[in-house]
Formats: C-alpha cells, structure tokens, sequence
C-alpha cells in the first residue's frame, strides 16, 4: 500500500503536494471534488454510490489523491482496470502517473477529461506506458429531459432470459469500437460484466420475433443525477434506415427513470454519431480523451 509519496510531485505555486492511496476516511473529500463536475465525473460518484467508501476495493483497484501541505484534495484518480482523473489539474499528473506506475498494475485505458489524460499519458509515456492507439477529442455529450424526437417503443430493459442474445452483441460492439475480441484471455470477465449489467436494469435492446438483437446499449455509470451511456450498438445488417435516432431518443427516454440527465462520449471522427446525437437533442458539454494499451 502507498502513503505518501511527495518527492513523485513538484510543488505549486510553492506549496508541497503529495499522493497518496485514498482510504475510507478520504470519502466525503472525494464525493465533494468530483461532484463539482457530476457528468464528467459519472464513473467515481457511480462507484462511490455503490460501495460507500473512497478505499481500495476488494479487487486491487485503488484511488490516487493528491493533498496539498494542509491535508486538502486537490484532485484523484481512479486506477483499476483504466485509470480515470477525477478534477485533475494538468499540472498535477506527475505525481499520479509515478504513483499508478509504482502501482504496477496493467491499465486498459485511460479515459476521462482531454486536457488531463493527454498530459498523464505523456507522462505515463515517459515511463515505459505506450498506447496502442490515442482518441484525442471526444466530445461529451449530456440531456437533461425528454429528447427531441419520438422514442422507438421497441427499446425495453434486457433481462437474463436474452443474456444468450445480448452478450455476441455486446462482444460485436467492443471489437468494432477498439479492435480485438474482449474475449481474448478467456469469456468469463466479461460475460460477468454484461451479466452485471443486465441484472441492475442497465442494459437497453430491442430483439425483434426472429431473436435478433436490432440494437442495444448500456448505462455504463449511473448516479441519482446522470447516467452515462455506453455500447451503443445498431446490427450492421440494419444500418442506414435512420433508425438509430429513435433508438437513443428511447434510450434517453428509459435513461430519465435513473436520473434527470443523460450523457455519453462519442470519437469526434465519427459523424454520422456525432448528427444522430445532435438529432435526439444531446449538446456538448466537455471534450474526453481516451488511451488504449
């Protein structure tokens, strides 16, 4: 376990900071940084919800903070299976990045605010930690209320009854949107993801008489304020009938009845995303960064 480690970070402004793994005592601090952003800041405040404390978890993840000499937190970072910044000033991610090395943990991702992962990834570059690919500008996207256009009904909650139809879905997306199978080194991680997903009431589809999945999503962070929608996925044989508007409008839709506000994160290269989104009535609210190692 990691207490204090100064000499990872230069001071600011003259004062001495440190990092440090967060422990239960670093709660409330943690609540209050992220929630001065709650829709970028969705995924911390999502597992705060869950688990009620800021200490590692019982799978080795931890949270980074970084204090300054009067013991206050300035900023954190997730570090699990990703790493996510949570209200972390650029200047700040030396520190984190020697920390979540030190850590030696392997990352999949690291994602959150550009203006803070770009610079921690320089760093975590810097220290043997290289990408196999940079999404550099991903435009945040949020909805507060009904969208702008009629819902498809179709959409409903998955149960575990399609679990056999939902997870090749979810598996078809993942390697469309980075490349490789997540069932490479074995199906159960996975499975268990989707499963999870399904369970909570956090997975979206429309799977039609013949039993194929039309098109599907998941709220991947969900708090009482926002959730965050992740997968979104409309079967390639069914692609270009300008469906998938009404399909996020009806996501949006079933989105409100967790929390008032809908958000999600989108490539900036991907356009006709980018016009579906503006057509349901998402507006953009911030600018993401994702690394994939």
């Amino acid at each position: 376990m990691l207490s204090r480690v100064a000499p990872w970070l230069a001071s600011r402004n003259g004062t001495d900071l440190g990092v440090r793994v967060l422990g239960a005592a670093d709660t409330l601090a943690l609540r209050a940084l992220a929630s001065e952003d709650p829709v970028s800041n969705v995924f911390i405040l999502a597992h705060l919800d869950s688990v009620g404390t800021a200490a590692p978890t019982s799978g080795g993840a931890s949270i980074f903070g970084v204090f300054d000499d009067d013991g206050r937190l300035l900023g954190a970072c997730w570090a699990g299976a990703n790493l996510v910044p949570v209200q972390l000033d650029p200047e700040l991610v030396d520190g984190v990045a020697a920390a979540a090395h030190q850590a030696g943990r392997r990352y999949a991702s690291i994602f959150g605010p550009a203006d803070t992962v770009l610079p921690l990834y320089s760093r975590f570059e810097q220290l043997g930690h290289f990408a196999h690919e940079v999404r550099p500008r991903q435009p945040l996207l949020s909805i507060s209320g009904a969208p702008d256009i009629p819902p498809n009904p179709s959409l409903t909650f998955g149960t575990m009854t399609d679990f056999d139809r939902i997870l090749p879905a979810c598996a078809a997306m993942f390697e469309e949107e980075v490349g490789y199978s997540p069932f490479l080194g074995g199906q159960d991680f996975y499975s268990r993801r989707v499963a999870g997903l399904i369970r909570q009431g956090h997975s979206l589809v429309h799977i039609d008489a013949s039993g194929t999945v039309v098109f599907k999503a998941e709220l991947g962070a969900v708090t009482g304020d926002v959730t965050q929608v992740q997968g979104v996925w409309m079967n390639p044989e069914l692609r270009g009938r300008g469906q998938s508007a009404g399909y996020m409008a009806a996501v949006v839709n079933l989105s409100r009845t967790f929390a008032p506000v809908t958000s999600l994160y989108v490539n900036d290269y991907n356009a006709k995303a980018r016009a579906t989104y503006e057509r349901v009535g998402f507006k953009q609210v911030g600018t993401f960064a994702t690394v994939l190692f």
